[in-house]
């Protein structure tokens, strides 16, 4: 390479380390994320991997279980009109979440469009959904102890881990629920006063984020738990 061309090549990367130092001391923003959507995905990530561990010490203690794991078909059974249906109440329960994703998706849509209103329409909609699912998740719990007597600690029906690995995962994934219908609760009432017509409707989609989380952790749940 002749010295002049060596002369350029070196003086255009010191140009740009010194861009970069500039950047940096003018504390200039590297990635275009608002500092609350950040921290939403490193709390998700962190939820991830709870969530991850208590699935993976279910799969795990059921598989080492020395007595017989119930058949979750029968277990969750509900009997209508003198039939009796496997999982129906599951099912519904799952088609109420992922039903709700799909009407969070709308509210983050209109937030970014400015239409306060079918935005706060959508997000009402959503936590009456996640209400709707949280309420029969009491009636899946009550029916399992009144009816059933499974306990934390026992279970007449097999496996007595059976009972401390059900009441542990759906109760931490029904908190997530209650708490996000609260978060959703909050936030469709701060858009409805205008709350965020000046700082920008990210606050929606943040909640979009945990909400679709929640989500997408109960359809393992009900792959790992109800369907194996």
């Amino acid at each position: 390479m002749p010295p002049t061309e060596n002369r350029n090549t070196e003086q255009k990367n010191e140009d740009n380390w010194q861009g970069v130092v500039r950047d940096w001391s003018a504390d200039k923003q590297t990635f275009d994320m608002p500092w609350g959507k950040l921290m939403m995905w490193i709390f998700l990530l962190s939820d991830t991997f709870i969530f991850s561990i208590f699935l993976t010490g279910y799969m795990n203690v059921r598989m080492s279980a020395m007595d017989s794991w119930p058949n979750t078909s029968e277990v969750f059974a509900l009997t209508i009109a003198g039939h009796h249906i496997p999982l129906v109440l599951i099912a519904i329960m799952t088609f109420v979440l992922i039903t709700s994703s799909g009407t969070m998706a709308m509210a983050v849509n209109f937030a970014y469009r400015g239409d306060k209103k079918k935005t706060v329409y959508f997000m009402a909609a959503t936590a009456l959904l996640g209400a709707l699912f949280v309420g029969m998740q009491a009636f899946e719990w009550t029916k399992l102890i009144v009816e059933e007597g499974v306990r934390p600690w026992g279970n007449p029906m097999g496996a007595a881990q059976f009972g401390a690995a059900f009441f542990m995962i759906t109760g931490f994934h029904g908190m997530h629920v209650s708490a996000g219908v609260i978060y959703l609760a909050v936030v469709a009432r701060k858009v409805a006063r205008g709350d965020y017509e000046k700082k920008g409707y990210h606050i929606v989609e943040i909640t979009g984020l945990y909400w679709h989380f929640v989500d997408l952790v109960w359809v393992f749940i009900f792959a790992f738990f109800y369907l194996w």
